[in-house]
């Protein structure tokens, strides 16, 4: 499952703070201004210097107060914090907007390489820009809000007694096995997004208006290019790591497709077509994982029971958070600060409500590192924990860069690290910390192998498709009469899944997605996918472990440590393929390190695809 994690450069402050109440408060136009720069043909080089240093100062002056508000109305949600909030993260959100468009008078200034990456990563930090002129950007706030509580609110009714929660239908489609139902849940929740369209064509132009006034030619080549290439390069460079993996999916999706035509008829699931969406256990078919029990190897798997044994053990939310800290000081990082135990929240109070889903924070860009969770003890959890602590020590490597250069070298890069951590909490590390006594034999990978690929690998097509279709909708590539059939269109060409009936005229599909309406990019999803087995792959190697990669985990290796530290402190400041290439070796990302992890299950399913149709 892919999780929003709340860390506080400015990037991620004005894209993720997005949970307020219904009834809002007032919220300031035009923020107090303290920076200011001349016209374009009389600026210098200096001038930028001058521009970037107080633009750097006045934003991390009003990111930290910012940050304690988002903090306070997470961790304890009512009114007063929800209005502080927004107040607060408007006015940031505003004040960026104001320096980014500043940034940009600089476009042809000639300036040495450093202060150029930091223009540019000033204007790069909007996502949907507004324009100069009030009115508008006022308007396009105002959409923004409102395709965000469209989506929030949004139910399916059979009828004025009965209506279902998003929640409710995922939980539903994630057990149920009966396709009228799947179907129903499925074209019911799809009946929220139409609305949306007609504000969301005017979403685009009016951001189109601000992206130009930037300096790009539309949204989509400004989100292109945030990536250290050129914009018209970065969508190849996908592909082609989307195409070192694709024969592995395809083996995958035969796999798959075959037995669920063997549980609900070929009829059903024609053996020489895309999959129909409503049938794979997840509301967009972007993971497979909930329908595991349909398509696991037959042979039995003896899976360490971590859940049992944190009881046994006497485990508490504390006592697993230490042990994930323990995970890092094995690799040589200094301890947690003594405010992220007084300061994070582990645990569910029972006197107000919170947001619960994992977060890890970093209020100050220095060292008030905290997580949010509510811990269940289970051994999901223990994972996660891991995981959230990956992006803290992270967070805290780059402390010392400037402050634009305080996040991951691309979007991509933060989920990945959190992700290569968790891929070392193998049996072989359980049994390091004394949570299981053996080790389960290979017999036991391939099932193992098939959970993890109906999550990962399953995902990563559509992890690239989204902001494939949102690229060609946000240059004006796709008209609005076309943009449910490109989607569907562009999923059975990536996915081999499709729509499963026949979807209406005036369908909007894509809106029913959080990420689209929301206007979170996609792209850093698929990024994280391919890179933490790059990374895994390399700290294996770096900690000298000669198994298969799959079992492999970097505990106890302070060499791996040092590498992956010597990646993390960069932060943004360099290039992203210079992090990489710090770490790995190697400027450009691979997806062969994927190939290596899933090795053992691509033979074996191979073997079961014998005789079958595969491709559609």
């Amino acid at each position: 499952m892919i999780k929003h994690r709340l860390t506080l450069g400015i990037v991620l402050v004005m894209t993720l703070f997005a949970c307020t109440p219904d009834k809002k408060p007032e919220k300031p136009k035009t923020p107090d201004k303290t920076v200011e720069v001349g016209e374009p043909g009389s600026l210098t080089a200096e001038d930028a210097k001058v521009f970037l240093a107080e633009s750097q100062k006045e934003l991390e002056k009003m990111q930290f107060p910012a940050a304690q508000a988002s903090w306070i109305y997470a961790t304890n949600i009512n009114y007063d914090s929800a209005a502080v909030e927004a107040y607060l993260s408007e006015k940031l959100a505003s004040r960026a907007a104001q320096l980014a468009k500043e940034a940009a008078k600089f476009n042809h200034v000639e300036v040495d390489d450093d202060t150029r990456r930091k223009l540019d990563l000033l204007r790069y930090s909007l996502t949907m820009p507004p324009p100069a002129d009030p009115d508008k950007s006022e308007r396009l706030a105002q959409i923004g809000s409102e395709l965000s509580g469209m989506y929030g609110k949004g139910e399916y009714c059979r009828n004025e007694n009965e209506c279902f929660s998003l929640n409710d239908m995922t939980a539903f489609m994630a057990k149920s096995r009966d396709p009228d139902l799947l179907l129903e849940y499925w074209t019911g929740w799809r009946k929220v997004s139409p609305p949306m369209k007609a504000m969301f064509e005017e979403q685009i132009e009016l951001a189109n208006e601000g992206a130009h006034e930037l300096g790009f030619a539309n949204v989509s080549e400004l989100w292109r290019s945030k990536y250290d290439m050129p914009a018209d390069e970065f969508p190849a460079a996908l592909d082609n790591a989307w195409n070192q993996v694709k024969p592995f999916y395809d083996a995958l999706h035969c796999h798959v497709r075959a037995k669920l035509g063997e549980y609900y008829g070929e009829d059903v699931v024609l053996q020489d077509q895309p999959i129909p969406a409503h049938l794979l256990g997840n509301m967009w078919a972007q993971t497979w994982g909930n329908i595991y029990e349909l398509v696991k190897p037959g042979q039995e798997m003896e899976v360490p029971d971590v859940t049992k044994a944190l009881e046994a053990q006497g485990y508490d939310e504390i006592k697993m958070v230490k042990q994930a800290e323990s995970f890092f000081s094995s690799l040589g990082f200094e301890p947690l600060p003594d405010t992220f135990w007084e300061r994070s929240l582990f645990t569910k109070p029972a006197d107000r409500d919170v947001v619960c889903h994992a977060s890890a924070w970093d209020l100050d860009d220095k060292d008030d590192l905290r997580i949010k969770m509510c811990i269940q003890k289970t051994g999901e959890e223990f994972n996660v924990i891991h995981h959230e602590l990956g992006h803290n020590y992270y967070q805290r490597a780059y402390k010392n860069e400037p402050m634009l250069y305080r996040t991951s070298a691309n979007d991509g890069f933060h989920e990945a690290i959190g992700d290569t951590i968790a891929l070392s909490i193998t049996p072989k590390y359980l049994k390091q910390i004394g949570l299981i006594e053996q080790i389960p034999d290979e017999s036991n990978d391939i099932g193992m192998l098939m959970q993890v690929a109906l999550d990962k690998i399953a995902f990563l097509p559509f992890g690239l498709m989204v902001d494939q279709w949102r690229w060609k909708v946000l240059s004006g590539e796709i008209a609005p009469q076309d943009y449910n059939k490109v989607w569907w269109e562009l999923r059975e060409k990536y996915q081999g899944v499709k729509a499963p009936v026949d979807r209406p005229a005036d369908a909007f599909d894509p809106g029913a997605k959080y990420h689209v309406p929301a206007n979170v990019p996609y792209t850093r999803y698929f990024l994280a996918h391919i890179l933490q087995f790059q990374f895994h792959k390399a700290l294996c190697e770096i900690a000298g472990d000669k198994g298969p990669v799959h079992r492999c985990s970097i505990y106890g290796s302070k060499k791996a440590g040092e590498a992956l530290n010597n990646m993390l402190k960069m932060g943004q400041s360099k290039p992203w393929q210079d992090a990489l290439q710090t770490l790995t070796g190697s400027p450009k990302m691979d997806a062969t390190a994927v190939l290596d992890y899933f090795a053992p299950l691509k033979t074996w399913l191979d073997e079961q695809n014998k005789g079958r149709t595969c491709g559609w």
